[in-house]
């Protein structure tokens, strides 16, 4: 998976914000390297919004495609053109794919997706053949550090749509019923971190549990246990004909989740009365043995713990819900879901401690920080998901980390080992795309120029316009950086660089000697000392 270019014709999203925006990201190559992009700029140019609307028209092409898999679409009326390289298999290039959505004349808008030909021309496929669906990402995977309504909304769209599909299938189950197909959009925010670190470090390697807990000090899973409550009065209670559930319904593959955790615990416990269940687990290799009888996978594991997560939309209250659904529709979002108290929802961890690197002591998991948990849930989350054809987009993904991590963080993620034990970049992973959001110069430092776009605003038109940088990033300084992204020159606060330029032109040595002795070491210093010895000088 390779983006290349994002025309947008019409998203009726943030005022038209980005509508006739038209981005060559990046041009077709024959290198297999995995090659993210880096979208950096001030605030309010684009740049959340432009993921957003990247995973709206992927939505779109799904729900159009594959309605199975994608069951809804959160925008519609969106008008685009997209073009990007999917890997088909080691043998064979990749297939240059073009899918488009526009409408003349008030006309509805009409899907075509096409294949660009040896002879430079393009190929149309026909929607309903199987060809389109190899066409397709196999997954967009989202992430949001925190409560960013701009990316997370069509996420959360697909979300409901599946919980909703769940809850009605349930109730009309029969023998001759087949799960429900995964949804191709998957958001990883703060909310599935347990998710994502229980299934990582039950069935990853000892090298990639490592590579994803080192920074924390911690070494692995120790305890945590699982509630599945069905029957409480937060959540609806319907009855099925045959069925002696009281409360939620469930689809037999939830059913068989649930009887699978409890055949991994340690030890359980059932109350009749809420149809509750609590699973604990001391995790030991043994335990590890016995998930890894059910999941062959982590990525498994962890679509099987969000599943039942998943089920905690239905202790929302229902006009939450379809206020929620009416502001998709109407492209108005101020508001997302509200997440349920815990003791509401229907599937929570709780007790969830680490062992120490070295120790016999424990780590309770909320005594981390929000960078460490941030880092291993990103980290997780890329090991896990590592076949070819997977787009991530992640909105500011390094928020919480220390400069040091900033640095370190594209490092960390192409030397991630996969499953199957290879470095990230010398693995089927590498055919993986990815677009993150920045406002700090640690991130293109690590890239080359042509994986950085700039995104500005122009203060009188309003237009978005975006730039690769006019120099080469890869290396370069932070300083440098930040002056052409920014236009900020001299990377120092406001406050000390007003002080230093109205001292600059004082006349007295002895305010500027006082002064300096109160600044800290910088270029715009240097020029203070300057004055100073002209001012010597003179007398």
């Amino acid at each position: 998976m390779r983006l290349l270019r994002v025309n947008i014709i019409n998203a009726d999203t943030c005022g038209g914000l980005l509508d006739g925006l038209d981005v060559q990201v990046r041009t077709p190559s024959k290198t297999s390297e995995f090659t993210p992009l880096c979208l950096i700029g001030p605030n309010g140019a684009g740049k959340s919004q432009f993921l957003q609307i990247v995973a709206e028209i992927f939505q779109s092409i799904f729900h159009t495609i594959s309605p199975a898999e994608e069951r809804e679409e959160s925008n519609p009326s969106l008008q685009f053109v997209i073009e990007y390289l999917i890997h088909k298999n080691k043998e064979e290039p990749a297939d240059h794919v073009k899918v488009s959505r526009t409408s003349k004349n008030k006309k509805k808008a009409t899907l075509i997706i096409a294949v660009l030909q040896s002879d430079g021309t393009w190929k149309p496929i026909d929607i309903e053949s199987p060809k389109a669906k190899e066409l397709l990402p196999t997954k967009v995977v989202g992430y949001t550090s925190g409560d960013n309504e701009t990316l997370s909304l069509p996420f959360l769209h697909s979300r409901s749509g599946y919980a909703e599909e769940v809850g009605t299938q349930a109730l009309i189950a029969t023998k001759e019923t087949t799960d429900l197909p995964d949804t191709r959009l998957m958001l990883i925010d703060y909310g599935t971190n347990l998710e994502v670190l229980a299934a990582n470090l039950l069935l990853a390697s000892s090298s990639r549990k490592r590579k994803i807990l080192e920074h924390s000090g911690v070494s692995t899973l120790h305890t945590f246990r699982c509630i599945i409550q069905l029957a409480h009065t937060a959540v609806p209670k319907i009855k099925k004909s045959g069925s002696s559930r009281k409360g939620i319904q469930l689809t037999d593959e939830l059913e068989e989740i649930i009887e699978r955790l409890g055949e991994c615990s340690t030890c359980q416990n059932y109350d009749e009365k809420d149809e509750c269940y609590t699973f604990d687990f001391f995790v030991d290799d043994e335990m590890s043995k016995a998930f890894s009888e059910f999941w062959k996978t982590s990525l498994e594991l962890y679509v099987s713990l969000h599943k039942l997560a998943m089920l905690n939309d239905l202790a929302i209250p229902k006009k939450a819900r379809v206020r929620f659904k009416k502001q998709i529709e109407a492209r108005r979002f101020a508001a997302r879901l509200p997440e349920p108290q815990d003791e509401d929802k229907v599937f929570r961890f709780e007790r969830v401690s680490f062992r120490k690197n070295g120790s016999a002591e424990t780590v309770d998991y909320v005594s981390l920080s929000d960078g460490e948990h941030q880092l291993a849930q990103l980290l997780g989350t890329f090991s896990m998901v590592s076949s070819p054809n997977v787009l991530f987009l992640l909105d500011e993904p390094e928020s919480h980390f220390n400069p040091k991590w900033r640095v370190e963080f594209v490092s960390r993620i192409l030397d991630l080992p996969t499953p199957n034990g290879t470095r990230r970049k010398d693995s089927e992973a590498s055919k993986q795309d990815a677009l993150l959001t920045t406002h700090a110069p640690f991130v293109p430092s690590d890239l080359k120029k042509e994986q950085v776009l700039i995104f500005s605003k122009d203060e009188k038109s309003g237009e978005v316009e975006v730039r690769t940088p006019r120099y080469e990033t890869f290396g370069t300084t932070f300083d440098s950086i930040l002056d052409e992204c920014f236009d900020i020159r001299p990377p120092i606060s406001r406050e000390p660089q007003d002080e230093i330029e109205r001292l600059r032109k004082s006349t007295d040595p002895d305010e500027i000697r006082s002064a300096m002795d109160r600044l800290g070491y910088s270029v715009e210093k240097a020029f203070l000392a300057d004055r100073l010895r002209q001012l010597s000088n003179k007398d």
